[in-house]
């Protein structure tokens, strides 16, 4: 295949495993980084969407560790400076889990198959296109922070 032949897309996979170390500390980043996003809460005003979104996530960092590292991270923070490269289109997520490198099944995408990484033939994946989707909520490409539904 020549070069005109190979697609300009690359999917970049990567999976971290993080501990969580001071989980006041990492829940309070997240809500701080909430505040900056909607701005104060206005004294006297109650309902409207944003001040329903916001609840939401306020609670969701709350109540889960996993879920304020998630609403903390930005793929689009990784690639930024990378010359070369825009990112097209992004998505992650987050889960608590029990760590245990030396469990003969902890790396299940370590098996060898390259199809886990080769989107299939007529693979059409919704956010494709111009826009750089960040889990339901296009930023744009100032890199600010991304909200998580």
């Amino acid at each position: 295949m020549s070069t005109d032949e190979t697609s300009r897309f690359v999917r970049l996979r990567v999976e971290m495993v993080l501990e969580v170390t001071d989980l006041d500390a990492l829940t309070g980043t997240a809500l701080e980084s909430i505040a900056a996003e909607y701005g104060e809460p206005v004294a006297g005003v109650a309902g409207g969407d944003i001040a329903e979104e916001r609840m939401h996530a306020e609670a969701t960092v709350r109540a889960d560790g996993a879920e304020a590292l998630a609403s903390l991270v930005d793929p689009f923070d990784l690639v930024s400076e990378v010359p070369g490269v825009e990112l097209a289109q992004a998505s992650w997520s987050s889960e608590s889990i029990e760590y245990d490198p030396d469990a003969e099944d902890w790396d299940d995408a370590d098996d060898g198959d390259e199809s886990l990484f080769l989107p299939r033939d007529g693979d059409d994946e919704e956010g494709y296109g111009g826009a750089v989707a960040h889990n339901g909520r296009n930023d744009g490409k100032d890199g600010g922070p991304a909200q998580r539904v």
